[in-house]
């Protein structure tokens, strides 16, 4: 059955915006997607893997190494010399809750080693997902070893294997997408903190937005294929967009106003460290691509302010609101 269209979601406004904003610019770090079941979660990321427009990667190589700038660390294109290329599609790989670790990072090739007495290394999903996205769903159930060991990977962009006599390493840059319902259980705040983007999806409470839902997927279920199809012309618009937007990406700048306003608003919310400002900074120059705009301005700022910040707050027990009011409040108070 063909992949539903990412052009025929729904309402989720804040969810879609932060997936092309990470199809844009991989540097922001990922989205975190959390909230009520049955809200399209899963069903974005993969519309959105079905959109992005295949790459470019060298022939052979199990990292999916750009043949222009090939890893430092890639064992297989290392070696140099000519290398072929083709075009491939974005890797989507997902991470099961179940996933061993030596499945996840890669582990001895037994065949190999029982056939013919050689030591060979068998990538694992984090070797798929170089270049691509890692799909974690029920991401905050994830079992702690392997939470440590994706912010590992996560802040150096390389994977080190030292198991059965191996010691390698390769590149392992992908867009930690995760996806889960709060109400069981919450995500860790070393991991939650590597996502750039946490988007807050809840279930539409006015009728024609419910009708639309209903309506797009009861279609799509009678007919796949002629469901796609209407929609393909929209789905063209928006990897075109997508494509815009990364070449016009370098060239769109931040001016010292934005910059002053994005630090005023990490302060008066009380974020630890830089990142907060660092985030706000790229996606709103992704999202200024996005628009078209040559230079970030205030709008683009407050439009992508609660999904850059909502996960970075402390606990405050003074103010029960929610962290998305605070923001908010802020919002207004810096932006007045």
């Amino acid at each position: 059955m063909p992949t539903f269209p990412f052009s025929a979601i729904v309402g989720q406004d804040e969810m879609r915006q932060a997936l092309l904003i990470a199809a844009v610019d991989p540097a922001v770090g990922g989205v975190l997607v959390f909230g009520d079941r049955g809200t399209g979660k899963s069903t974005a990321i993969r519309a959105l893997a079905a959109l992005l427009p295949p790459m470019r990667a060298v022939v052979g190589c199990p990292y999916n190494c750009d043949p222009d700038s090939p890893a430092e660390s890639c064992p297989h294109c290392a070696a140099g010399g000519p290398r072929k290329s083709h075009k491939k599609p974005v890797p989507v790989v997902d991470l099961p809750l179940g996933a061993t670790e030596d499945r996840v990072v890669g582990t001895l090739d037994l065949e190999r080693a029982l056939g013919a007495g050689v030591k060979a290394f068998e990538p694992g999903l984090l070797a798929r997902a170089n270049r691509g996205f890692l799909y974690i769903d029920e991401v905050n159930l994830l079992e702690d070893h392997l939470v440590d060991l994706l912010l590992d990977v996560a802040a150096s962009g390389v994977n080190t294997v030292e198991r059965e006599g191996l010691s390698l390493r390769h590149p392992a840059r992908f867009v930690l997408v995760g996806s889960g319902n709060p109400e069981e259980g919450e995500l860790r705040p070393q991991l939650l903190d590597r996502f750039g983007l946490a988007c807050e999806v809840t279930t539409p409470k006015d009728i024609p937005t419910r009708i639309a839902v209903v309506r797009a997927r009861d279609a799509y279920e009678r007919d796949p294929e002629g469901f796609v199809a209407a929609r393909a012309g929209d789905e063209r618009k928006i990897q075109k967009r997508i494509l815009l937007a990364r070449e016009r990406l370098p060239s769109v700048t931040v001016p010292d106003t934005a910059l002053e306003r994005a630090a005023r608003l990490c302060l008066a919310l009380g974020t630890d460290g830089l990142r907060g400002e660092l985030t706000l900074m790229r996606t709103a120059r992704a999202l200024a691509a996005l628009d078209g705009a040559a230079m970030v301005t205030d709008d683009h700022l407050r439009r992508i302010a609660p999904a850059a910040l909502r996960h970075r707050l402390r606990r405050n027990p003074l103010d029960e609101s929610g962290s998305t009011a605070r923001v908010e409040r802020a919002l207004a108070e810096v932006f007045a």
